[in-house]
């Protein structure tokens, strides 16, 4: 057994991965003590604890402030937990013994440490957001759905801030600001399951709605469909257009050899990057309209917010130690 704890956030409002999540909770109870946070409705709450039962310690979501559920969730197992060392995961990660050794030693060196995620199995519309992925990973590091995490540090900073959408990010900018260090390992490689087809959909606009918290990025994804539709001449245009796929599929090749990726990252996966590309440059400007109209909807509100900018964290932890 490992000295950690692994802390997993749900809100279900079916139970279709029941079976498989369920065999993984069989192994993962050899390797590391679990606290599954049940968020999900009382007639499926009570079928999991029955179905969990030594498997897992299943608990409610506390009362927690925040209205992003998750958040709340993480939070709730952080308070709970029996072990210093914290592995973070959604419900479609597949951790192995090995990976969470690693995340385990490198916790041993940081306060927060980023593991790589990536789909297995690989149906279309997976490989299709596995080109954010790899942009992501070429421009500095992906954001996975599993963290690990030292509890002294966000009892420390009081947690994160639970009415902000992008809640990986708030995580590791929490911990920055709290003086924390944040290790990325780019080639400890996770499994995760692909959403649904229809999940898929749900959440091209919600995902871009994250750049409103990183501002640089924000400019650059607004400027794509301009940069199309704006250029006089239909050979102009067509000129635009290779030049920016050829860019996308080139640095995504570069995310997918960082850190041993072509591991797990098939040589096609690049190829994805120009429709990943124009997917963003359309759902960017919907994602501007929501922030118009008051944010995204979020379990029957709205979050305007997508992350705390840095200097605002580092300020709100500041008036906690002087308090």
């Amino acid at each position: 057994m490992l000295a950690a704890e692994y802390v997993l956030p749900l809100r279900w409002a079916s139970d279709e991965g029941l079976a498989d999540l369920t065999g993984y909770l069989g192994d993962l109870r050899s390797w590391v003590d679990v606290t599954i946070v049940d968020g999900s409705p009382a007639p499926l709450f009570a079928r999991h604890a029955v179905q969990w039962r030594g498997l897992a310690r299943h608990v409610p979501v506390g009362q927690r402030p925040g209205r992003n559920g998750k958040v709340r969730g993480v939070l709730t197992g952080i308070d709970l937990a029996r072990h210093e060392l914290i592995i973070i995961a959604d419900d479609d990660v597949r951790h192995s013994r090995e990976t969470l050794a690693a995340v385990v030693r490198a916790l041993a060196r940081a306060d927060l440490v980023k593991p790589q995620n990536y789909f297995s199995p690989l149906p279309w519309h997976a490989r299709w957001d596995t080109a954010r992925t790899l942009l992501n990973r070429a421009f500095g590091s992906d954001y996975p759905g599993t963290y690990g995490v030292r509890r002294s540090i966000l009892r420390a900073t009081g947690g994160y801030d639970g009415d902000v959408l992008f809640e990986n990010l708030e995580l590791e900018r929490t911990v920055r600001a709290a003086g924390g260090r944040v290790v990325s390992e780019p080639g400890v490689f996770v499994p995760r399951r692909p959403p649904t087809f229809r999940h898929f959909c749900s959440q091209r606009v919600r995902q871009a709605y994250d750049s409103f918290a990183q501002p640089a990025r924000l400019a650059l994804e607004l400027c794509l469909l301009p940069l199309v539709l704006f250029p006089s001449g239909r050979r102009t245009r067509a000129r635009v257009v290779l030049s920016l796929s050829v860019a996308a599929v080139a640095l995504a090749e570069v995310g997918r050899r960082r850190a041993g990726g072509v591991r797990v990252f098939p040589p096609s996966s690049a190829l994805w990057a120009p429709a990943w590309a124009a997917e963003r440059a359309v759902t960017i400007w919907l994602a501007a309209g929501r922030r118009l109209s008051g944010g995204v909807p979020y379990s029957g509100s709205k979050l305007r917010r997508a992350a705390n900018g840095p200097r605002a964290l580092r300020r709100r932890i500041r008036g906690q130690q002087t308090d």
